[in-house]
C-alpha cells in the first residue's frame, strides 16, 4: 500500500471522527450539513497537498510542504470568505470545521512522508 493510500486512510478515519465530535456541539442540521461538506473539501485539499509533497524530489520536501500549508491557508481563507457565503451555509460549523480537520491531518502527514 502506498503512502498516499495509508494517508488517504489515516486522514479519512481523523475526519470522520472529528466530524462525529463537531456534530455533537452543533445541534442544527444546517450546521451538521456545513461540518460534513467541509470534511469533503478538506480532504480534497489535503490529498491534492500530500501529492504534491510526493511529488517534489527529497532534497525539497520542506518547499513541498510549505506549498501545502499556503494551498490550505488560501483554501481556508476563501472558503470562510467567498464560498461558505455563496452556498449558504453557517459560518461558524463550517470554517471551524475545516480549520480542524486541516490541523489534524496536518499533524498526521510527517508520518507518511518518511515511507
Amino acid at each position: 500500500m502506498t503512502s498516499v493510500v495509508r494517508f488517504a486512510l489515516a486522514s479519512v478515519a481523523l475526519v470522520v471522527l472529528a466530524g462525529l465530535g463537531l456534530s455533537s456541539f452543533y445541534e442544527g442540521e444546517a450546521d451538521r450539513r456545513a461540518i460534513w461538506v467541509s470534511a469533503a473539501v478538506a480532504l480534497v485539499v489535503q490529498l491534492f497537498a500530500f501529492a504534491v509533497v510526493r511529488l517534489v524530489p527529497r532534497e525539497h520536501v520542506v518547499a513541498g510542504w510549505g506549498l501545502g500549508a499556503l494551498l490550505r491557508f488560501a483554501v481556508l481563507g476563501l472558503y470562510a470568505l467567498v464560498i461558505v457565503k455563496a452556498v449558504g451555509l453557517p459560518a461558524a460549523a463550517a470554517t471551524v470545521s475545516l480549520a480542524l480537520f486541516f490541523f489534524l491531518s496536518t499533524l498526521v502527514e510527517p508520518l507518511f512522508l518518511r515511507s
